[in-house]
């Protein structure tokens, strides 16, 4: 409704400088909500005011109510005013508004919500960055979710949106799961196994583990492997790429199942050298400085930050070497206007350093580089641990929240209705997971729980769908309906209730809502108007008939609303990565 609330502004601003001839600043005229609905739609304070009229706060009240009616100003806002002690409150005209909101949804259809803002803006959303040493995890699960839904809302807001993947496929973690391979493997394979690539090479990442607690020289060999790597050996390159393809192929089929897709696929392979040249580059040009063992250093102590290394002393690269190569790389080839890291917040103190480090190097444009750091998904006994095997694996977790819904569509006795029982239990169980890692701020830490994610009641992703299912059932049995109720026709005055005006205010908002997730690169705001709107909507069907009413008008009245209401849904769960279901 802000685009109510700006023209109030704007008819205030207009009635003080009318009356007093002083031109005040927009910081002057705080609009409120009233607490209480029958107070109004819109409030104003007037106690901002007293310095420049010198009278009591309720005797300016009605010097502007005064002004602002006999202007003419209130049909300009779809309001009328009211004088209530010290406040200026505005009434909207509920139909005048409800019309205009629904007739534009209607005419909007799938793009009602979008907008040109970030018009012209080319933005690189990386996320996922899976290493080859193991497969997907449910921090993963959570970091995916953040990335796509932040790509699918800044698209929406009209900017070019490029979604960029780094596959962590090289370094000492990958070499870890090679050395074990080759002293555990005896030359198996995933078919050999039956299992998917990436689930195999993560067993011996884990093996790595075990077995370096017992050989202290288990974490030396992984170095020198790393070093061996680098020259280019033949023998162990060979290695590399059959293993790296077995994860990389297990972890594209997560990617499918989950839904998420990238415009373009880095490989810290293929920018780690480019890297290792720019911090060459940077030590002959002294920015950075060498040890006496051959490793090379920048301080950036000036900054507030710390010494960090940048290259080894054997001369092997790190996470942050590639990491300046990789961001080289993406700028040459798709210049942005802004880059967004989703990578947990654990590395906050990693990307500061890498963009203090690009900024020292010359690259105006690592100012436009933005770290969002979003919370760990906890479990109850504690934080996940790659190398320990103590993680909730992507795909046994998703197995495990589509048996569950499984089981509870038996349980309801609804199988014989859905077309496709096994396809809907896989949507809902998407739709169960993706809404729980995005109803919470990502910038929090959540504590995931599957059985309660998968609740067709509540605030869950199956609750949206199921509430958006009810909405399809409507106006599927309107249908039969329609040729009876020729006659009606929309009257918007007919929508008068409490729960009427509130579905339309959130309608008329979700394209601020839209906007504003853009803004702060926050998904929850989204997720939370989608179901406080499902919530309202359920409360309101329970209380009154949409379909059996003598009214025509009525009925045709309510069924423009509540194809209004499943729009928006449907809009605004797809920016989330919910499918909208029809029957289930």
């Amino acid at each position: 409704m802000n685009k109510y609330r700006r023209i109030w502004q704007d008819i205030i601003l207009k009635a003080i400088r009318e009356e007093t001839g002083v031109t005040v600043g927009l910081e002057k005229i705080v609009l409120e909500t009233p607490p209480r609905p029958e107070l109004g739609d819109i409030g104003f304070p007037v106690f901002t005011c007293t310095e420049i009229f010198k009278k009591p706060p309720r005797k300016i009240a009605e010097i502007l109510a005064g002004r602002i009616k006999r202007s003419g100003e209130e049909k300009r806002g779809n309001g009328t005013l009211e004088v209530l002690g010290p406040y200026l409150n505005v009434r909207l005209n509920k139909s005048t508004i409800t019309e205009a909101v629904l007739t534009e949804i209607r005419k909007a259809g799938d793009l009602y919500g979008r907008s040109d803002n970030l018009q012209g803006q080319r933005i690189i959303v990386e996320f996922s960055a899976p290493n080859t040493n193991k497969p997907l995890h449910l921090g993963h699960l959570r970091n995916d979710a953040i990335g796509m839904s932040v790509a699918r809302i800044l698209e929406a807001n009209g900017a070019t949106v490029l979604k960029a993947n780094l596959i962590n496929d090289r370094g000492i973690h990958i070499c870890k799961s090679m050395l074990a391979y080759l002293k555990f493997g005896r030359q198996t394979d995933p078919e050999k196994e039956k299992v998917k690539g990436d689930h195999l090479v993560g067993d011996y990442y884990v093996r790595f583990n075990d077995w370096a607690k017992k050989d202290p020289d288990a974490e030396e060999a992984a170095r020198q492997m790393l070093k061996t790597w680098e020259e280019g050996d033949p023998e162990l390159k060979a290695l590399w790429r059959k293993m790296n393809d077995w994860a990389i192929a297990g972890i594209e089929e997560t990617y499918r199942n989950t839904g998420v897709v990238f415009d373009r696929v880095y490989h810290e392979s293929d920018t780690y050298s480019l890297g290792r040249n720019e911090v060459l580059e940077g030590l002959r040009k002294n920015i950075f400085y060498k040890e006496k063992d051959g490793s090379i250093w920048v301080d950036l102590s000036g900054a507030g930050l710390d010494k960090k290394v940048l290259l080894r002393s054997d001369g092997t690269s790190l996470y942050l070497t590639q990491d300046l190569g990789t961001a080289v790389q993406r700028y040459r080839d798709w210049p942005f206007d802004r880059m967004i890291y989703v990578v947990g917040s654990e590395q906050v103190y990693h990307f500061k350093v890498l963009f203090k480090v690009l900024g020292l190097l010359g690259y105006e444009w690592s100012k436009k580089l933005h770290h969002l750091a979003y919370g760990m998904v906890n479990l109850s006994e504690g934080k996940m641990k790659s190398r320990e095997g103590t993680v909730v694996d992507a795909d046994d977790l998703l197995v495990e929240l589509k048996d569950l819904v499984a089981a509870e569509i038996r349980e309801k006795e609804r199988e014989a209705e859905l077309e496709d029982p096994e396809e809907t239990s896989r949507q809902i169980a998407l739709a169960a997971l993706n809404y729980y890692l995005l109803q919470v701020s990502p910038y929090k830490d959540i504590m995931f729980k599957p059985r309660e994610s998968i609740s067709f009641s509540g605030n869950t992703g199956p609750y949206l769908q199921y509430t958006g299912a009810r909405m399809s059932s409507i106006l599927r049995k309107f249908k039969y309906l329609e040729k009876k109720l020729a006659r009606g026709s929309f009257r918007p005055e007919l929508l008068n209730t409490a729960d009427e005006w509130e579905i339309i205010k959130s309608l008329a908002s979700y394209p601020e809502t839209v906007a504003l997730s853009a803004r702060e690169l926050n998904p929850a705001l989204l997720a939370g108007q989608l179901y406080e709107l499902a919530k309202t909507f359920s409360r309101y069907y329970h209380d009154h008939q949409v379909l059996h009413n003598e009214s025509s008008d009525l009925v045709i009245t309510r069924i423009t609303l509540v194809q209004g209401i499943l729009q928006v849904l449907k809009n605004g769960l797809q920016l989330i990565g919910i499918p909208l279901l029809e029957k289930m």
